[in-house]
């Protein structure tokens, strides 16, 4: 049974609205209509693909999200042939949902957001900060339409371009006594109460330097998000080491911290933008060439400690 156009945007506005009554006043048609554009693309996939509740609206099933994305690119296409040959810049709109595990990527995210969005672009972002493996099972299925995630994880289903590799590097409160130091080692920080990020990926990655190097190097505390670490080791609860770093030295609770090379030979975390490479939307696309054109600049902004 084939599925016009139609039915399709009746179908994608309806999930993006989470309501077919809300989808219906913004199309400006009878909710009926909806319902039935609704039906019309499940019994085409003979799927089950979306769950209406009475009180809480419709919401979409693991199916459902593969088959919306699939819809909207398909229309996005479609849009693309009508404007053929207008700006390039007004052929950016739809939505990007972007998933992220970079624990600072708030630090540079906005500004590769910036670069590429134009003001006047019809552009709906949704940001989702995750672990590494959530992030690429949503690239998987279509939850995030791209994804900034650590590579050295990677799974072999998940196609990526590599934005920059971030060396490890020690955090220490500003006025402890190595902080004086141009570079630090592994035998040093072994001696120092430790503060260890606890999250999916880092905390194994972590774990491994420390089996390598510091065998009976002593925790202090386990945190799961890089502020927390931070603000602990600001208040002279130990040292850290961390990969990437903020646009500031001042942790959430006031205190300065301070980045210092570690001197021996340790093996760097890769991040990447992950997405699929096969006919990629435009928006997807020009948001990869932003994040690519970011990390290929030198500086501060890359939060590289190099």
């Amino acid at each position: 049974m084939a599925i016009s156009l139609k039915a399709m945007e009746y179908f994608t506005t309806a999930l993006r609205h989470g309501n077919i009554a809300k989808a219906a006043a913004d199309l400006n048609i009878a909710a009926s209509a909806v319902s039935a554009a609704i039906d019309q693309v499940e019994t085409a996939f003979d799927l089950t693909l979306v769950t209406r509740q009475r009180s809480r609206g419709i919401q979409a099933t693991a199916s459902g999200l593969v088959v919306a994305r699939k819809c909207e690119r398909l229309l996005e296409d479609y849009r693309s042939v009508l404007v053929e040959g207008t700006d390039l810049k007004q052929s950016l709109s739809g939505t990007l949902r972007v998933g992220y595990y970079a624990p600072i990527a708030p630090a540079f995210l906005p500004k590769i957001l910036t670069s590429f969005v134009p003001d006047a672009a019809d552009v709906d972002l949704h940001l989702d900060e995750c672990d590494n493996d959530s992030a690429q099972d949503g690239l998987l299925n279509g939850t995030y339409d791209v994804i900034l995630f650590a590579s050295d994880g990677a799974r072999p289903t998940v196609d990526f371009d590599i934005l920059a590799a971030a060396p490890p590097y020690c955090l220490l409160p500003a006025s402890h006594r190595l902080a004086g130091h141009h570079s630090v080692t592994m035998e040093e920080i072994a001696k120092e109460p430790l503060v260890v990020l606890n999250r999916p990926f880092a905390a194994t990655y972590y774990r491994s330097l420390f089996e390598a190097h510091t065998p009976g190097a002593h925790i202090a505390a386990y945190a799961n998000s890089t502020e927390m670490v931070r603000s602990l080791v600001g208040a002279g609860h130990g040292c850290a080491i961390l990969n990437m770093r903020p646009m500031t030295q001042v942790s959430y609770g006031g205190a300065r911290v301070i980045e210092r090379a570690i001197a021996d030979p340790l093996p760097p975390l890769t991040l990447a933008v992950g997405y699929t490479k096969s006919r990629p939307r435009q928006l997807v696309q020009h948001f990869v060439n932003a994040c690519i054109d970011h990390f290929a600049q030198p500086g501060p902004d890359r939060c590289i400690f190099e």
